[in-house]
């Protein structure tokens, strides 16, 4: 089996564990856990001091963005959504009027006019597995390690997930592109 080979399979491997354990979890529990982990974020000053954030709406068994969607709108901040074309993640303002679709995966994705990367001051960024490092497995379509490198390099890339989710290593090649900060329910890792 050749490299790529393997770390495709140990990364397939990692992401049907950890999304196992995930939807485990009680509807309780990750509704409690996402309230702890949008506290968290949002007392992030990296968070706190942007006027213009990247977020994803949420589906399944993720952590729940709405309540960091819904104060960062209610601060008067520019909220941003990913929107999937042709392969890339295009960045979208979400305003309180916005149309949203689902997309195929699941994820609303709203309707309007992209707005620049560089117009971005922090991302929150999702991710089926996470490790201390900052590397991130998805869902495998690698859209956030296309569109990360985009950004500024101050911007802050803060990915969030349930404890669960924090594993001791996640598998990673070249062209995947590690996330500064980490925000769970129990804790704030900075990665670097």
């Amino acid at each position: 089996m050749s490299a790529p080979d393997e770390l495709r399979r140990r990364k397939r491997a990692l992401r049907a564990r950890v999304r196992s354990a995930r939807e485990a979890a009680s509807e309780a529990d990750r509704a409690g856990w996402s309230r702890e982990i949008a506290r968290r974020l949002l007392a992030l000053a990296e968070i706190r001091d942007a006027a213009t954030v990247m977020a994803f709406s949420s589906f399944g068994s993720e952590v729940d963005t709405r309540p960091v969607l819904e104060r960062l709108l209610a601060e008067g901040r520019v909220v941003v959504l990913p929107r999937v074309e042709g392969g890339r993640i295009v960045p979208v303002e979400l305003r309180p009027d916005s149309r949203l679709t689902p997309a195929s995966f699941g994820a609303l994705e709203p309707e309007g006019d992209p707005i620049p990367p560089e117009a971005i001051e922090a991302v929150v960024v999702p991710g089926l597995a996470f490790d201390r490092h900052g590397y991130r497995v998805g869902y495998g379509g690698g859209f956030y390690d296309r569109f990360l490198p985009l950004l500024r390099d101050e911007v802050p890339r803060v990915g969030v997930c349930f404890a669960l989710q924090l594993v001791e290593e996640v598998p990673h090649g070249p062209g995947d592109v590690p996330v500064g900060l980490v925000v769970t329910q129990e804790e704030v890792i900075r990665c670097r």
